[in-house]
C-alpha cells in the first residue's frame, strides 16, 4: 500500500512515522521549516508506548511527484482542509481512500464534496501528542490511545476494516463500529471542554481538576454539547457523561488539548469547528448552550492568530 500524509504535525507525524518505520511506503507532502526538517533530518518519534525512534521519508510540497496513492491520512487542521483537499487531487485515483482526522463532525463529508466522490473516512484519533520541533512528534502517554475509524454515514465496509489492518500491523491501535458517527461525536463534546477551556484558561487539564469552578464550567460546556448531539438524534451511550469524567481523571496532569496548545502559541484556533459549532447546533435544534458561548466568545478574537494591539 502506498500512503501519504498531508500534515505534518503531532497526529500526521506520529501515524505516518510509524507506518514508515514498518516499512511502508509512505510520503509527506510538506512545506517550509518542516519539509526542510523531514528532508535532512528524518522524522523523530519520542514515545513511552512506541518507542523512540528517527525515520528517513520522502518529503515534499509537490504531490505531482507522488502520483496516485492507495491512503491518503489527512491530519491537518479543521481550517485547512479545503486547501488540503486541492492540493492533493493529483494523488486521488478512482480507488484512493482518503482517512480524514480533524477534530469537529463534517470532515468527511467535506472531503467527498471537494473530491465529488466516495474517497473519505471518518476518523477519530484518540491520543495525545505534541509538536516539539519541526519533524519532531512527542507522544504522551495515557489510558486512552486508539483511532476509531469507519464509514461517514455508519455501517460497516471492507475497506474499512482493511485500512485498520494497516494500521494495526504499524502498531497504531484501531477500532471499525458498526457508526463511527457515535464515537465522533463523543470525542466532539469532549473537545468541547478539553479544547475550549483549556485554551480559555491556558492552563492543562490538572489546575483545571482541582478546581471546582473550572471543573464546573469544563463538565457544564461538554452536558450542553450532549444535549446538542442528542437533539441531532446521536445514540450516544447513556453513560456518556460518566464514561467522559473517568477518561479526563485519567489524563496526566500535564495534559494539554491541541487548542490549548495553538492559542498559547499564537496559531489560529479551530473554534469555530468546536464550540462554535455546538453553538450554531444548539440555536438550530433549540438547545441553550449558553457555556459554549462564552467559551467562544472568549476565544473568538484569537481565531485568526494572536490578535494585533489596536
Amino acid at each position: 500500500m502506498r500512503i501519504a500524509v498531508i500534515g505534518a504535525g503531532s497526529l500526521g507525524g506520529l501515524y505516518g512515522g510509524q507506518l514508515a518505520r514498518h516499512g511502508y511506503d509512505v510520503s509527506f507532502i510538506a512545506r517550509g521549516a518542516t519539509l526542510v526538517a523531514l528532508q535532512n533530518d528524518g522524522l523523530t518519534v519520542k514515545s513511552g508506548t512506541v518507542g523512540d525512534f528517527t525515520v528517513a521519508v520522502n518529503a515534499t510540497d509537490d504531490p505531482s511527484k507522488v502520483g496516485h496513492v492507495d491512503l491518503i491520512i489527512l491530519a491537518t487542521k479543521t481550517y485547512d482542509l479545503e486547501a488540503a483537499v486541492a492540493q492533493m487531487r493529483p494523488m486521488v485515483g478512482p480507488q484512493t481512500i482518503v482517512l480524514t482526522l480533524q477534530n469537529g463532525i463534517d470532515a468527511a463529508s467535506r472531503v467527498n464534496g471537494i473530491l465529488n466522490g466516495d474517497h473519505a473516512l471518518t476518523g477519530v484519533a484518540y491520543v495525545n501528542a505534541a509538536l516539539e520541533g519541526p519533524g519532531v512528534v512527542r507522544k504522551i502517554t495515557a489510558a486512552v490511545d486508539f483511532i476509531v475509524l469507519g464509514e461517514p454515514e455508519g455501517g460497516r465496509s471492507q475497506r474499512a476494516d482493511d485500512v485498520a489492518a494497516v494500521l494495526g500491523e504499524a502498531g497504531i491501535q484501531t477500532r471499525t463500529p458498526d457508526d463511527v458517527r457515535v464515537p465522533m461525536w463523543e470525542k466532539f463534546i469532549l473537545l468541547s471542554g478539553t479544547g475550549g477551556v483549556l485554551a480559555l484558561t491556558r492552563l492543562p487539564i490538572g489546575p483545571i481538576r482541582e478546581s471546582k469552578s473550572m471543573t464546573e464550567l469544563f463538565f457544564g460546556a461538554v452536558r450542553e454539547a450532549v444535549a446538542v448531539g442528542r437533539a441531532k438524534g446521536i445514540a450516544m451511550a447513556p453513560d456518556i457523561m460518566e464514561q467522559h469524567t473517568r477518561l479526563v481523571e485519567s489524563l496526566p496532569p500535564e495534559s494539554r488539548s491541541s487548542m490549548m496548545q495553538d492559542v498559547t502559541s499564537g496559531r489560529r484556533l479551530e473554534l469555530e469547528a468546536l464550540n462554535g459549532a455546538i453553538v450554531r447546533l444548539g440555536r438550530e435544534y433549540g438547545v441553550p448552550t449558553p457555556l459554549n458561548l462564552a467559551i467562544y466568545a472568549g476565544l473568538e478574537a484569537y481565531i485568526a492568530g494572536a490578535p494585533t494591539a489596536a
